[in-house]
This record gives structure tokens, sequence and C-alpha cells, in this order.
């Protein structure tokens, strides 16, 4: 295995993680504090689910998001 390019496939993976979990959120929160659904404080529940195939990794990280 090619140590430098696997490191570089995992930094890319995760980055494109990163940034369309973030829209994605920022996205959804928008649009419930829009309709009501939500007010714009507090803290909502996060649960990230990362699956890979072919070596059967199954992590789950939890957090908070503060909307304050």
């Amino acid at each position: 295995m090619n140590e430098d390019a696997f490191n570089m496939s995992v930094r890319n993976f995760l980055k494109k993680v990163g940034i369309t979990s973030q829209r994605e959120i920022e996205k959804a929160v928008r649009d419930a504090i829009a309709s009501g659904r939500i007010g714009d404080g507090g803290q909502l529940t996060a649960v990230m689910k990362l699956e890979v195939g072919g070596i059967e990794l199954k992590h789950t990280i939890e957090g908070v998001i503060d909307l304050e």
C-alpha cells in the first residue's frame, strides 16, 4: 500500500464529508427556524455514522450543535 496516496485519499474523503455535512446542517437548521419547527437558540443533538465497506468498520460519533 502506498501510504502517501492512502493518506491523501482519506483526507480528501474526510474533507468532502466535512464540507458537505456542514452545508446540509446549516441549510436544514435555517429551514427549520424559518418554518418554526425550532427556535433560533438552544442545542441540537447530532449523530454521524461512518461505515467503510470491505473492512467492516462501523463508527458512531455523537455530539451537540449549539444554536446560540
